[in-house]
């Protein structure tokens, strides 16, 4: 007679994402782990594994918007929903000419403080975290691992209004 034994390992959450720009793939994000660029029909695949994952359909959030090109600059400016209703507005801006994204972002900083004022945030946590090197294809998981962290702070905001009644 033998027994298997299993570790509990803490659940962790797959986002699977997808961009409008690349419509023929999509993201999935585990978290604080490992990023998969899949075909677009991942979810039907993840459904197949529905056994082993547990789909957390009330935290779809969906940022949908107008893209617009002053010059140089791409802007694609959102509005971001939570189960059908407005929680946030998300400011895309993209440097075109640029293809090392840390040298252009004071560059990039001083335009969108033209149109925000002062509340630009600081360098992102991707562009900190990564070495200088060239924007590459595979660099569209950290313009994603942008907009999930946007997501998942506005998911607490929810979070935490709701607490408070």
């Amino acid at each position: 007679m033998s027994a298997v034994i299993f570790k509990c390992q803490p659940s962790k959450f797959l986002y699977v994402m997808h961009n409008s720009e690349t419509p023929l793939s999509c993201l999935a994000l585990f978290e604080g782990g490992p990023c998969l660029i899949a075909d677009a029909n991942f979810d039907v695949l993840m459904v197949k594994l529905k056994s082993h994952f547990q789909n957390a359909k009330s935290h779809k959030v969906e940022c949908r918007g107008s893209r617009y090109r002053y010059c140089d600059f791409l802007i694609k400016v959102g509005t971001v929903t939570m189960s059908s209703s407005a929680r946030g507005i998300s400011v895309e801006v993209e440097y075109c000419p640029c293809v090392v994204p840390g040298d252009c972002w004071n560059l990039m900083k001083e335009f969108m403080q033209s149109f925000l004022g002062p509340s630009v945030p600081e360098l992102p946590s991707v562009f900190a975290a990564k070495p200088e090197g060239l924007f590459a294809a595979a660099d569209c998981v950290d313009t994603m691992t942008q907009y999930l962290e946007l997501f998942n702070k506005l998911r607490k905001q929810q979070i935490a209004g709701s607490n408070v009644r």
